[in-house]
């Protein structure tokens, strides 16, 4: 088989009244990212490991955010022509591992339920993503819950 890896990394400005999701949910909080689109760090730096490890460029250049066609759109989508623009290589997702860095809300009972959700847009066993959160410990602007961020690591292959 043939393995390739990529990791991608995305941050987003936190602003009051603005709605918050992660990982394809919707989660209570008083702030939300910034974005042309839902703003979501955990699928957008899954969608830059993807296309990274694909040879595909970014999410930038295929998903502009100078483009109408992406304004307010449900990363969820982003994530989902994402694998196809895999699929048309030949490749297949192997596992994503993940880590989203932010001060609050607190995310561990959200996480299983990301798992499932991303699964079933990549047509993966939840048990291929991983999703870890971790604090700045008060620490920049992820401490001053000024932003958030992302890294994920994603493993492709051909058969």
């Amino acid at each position: 088989m043939n393995f390739r890896i990529g990791i991608g990394y995305d941050v987003h400005q936190l602003q009051s009244g603005l709605k918050f999701v992660l990982g394809g949910l919707a989660i209570p909080h008083e702030k939300g990212p910034v974005a042309h689109s839902d703003g979501d760090v955990l699928i957008h730096a899954i969608c830059d490991a993807l296309l990274g490890a694909a040879n595909l460029r970014d999410i930038g250049i295929n998903f502009p955010d100078s483009s109408n066609d992406f304004k307010g759109i449900d990363s969820k989508l982003l994530l989902k022509r994402t694998i196809d623009l895999l699929s048309k290589k030949g490749y297949k997702v192997g596992n994503i591992d993940s880590t989203v860095c932010l001060q609050r809300p607190k995310i561990k009972e959200y996480i299983p339920l990301m798992q499932e959700t991303l699964a079933k847009v990549m047509g993966l066993d939840s048990d291929n993503i991983s999703i870890k959160a971790t604090t700045t410990e008060s620490l920049g602007f992820v401490g001053r819950e000024e932003g958030i961020s992302s890294y994920a690591v994603a493993l492709i292959y051909k058969e």
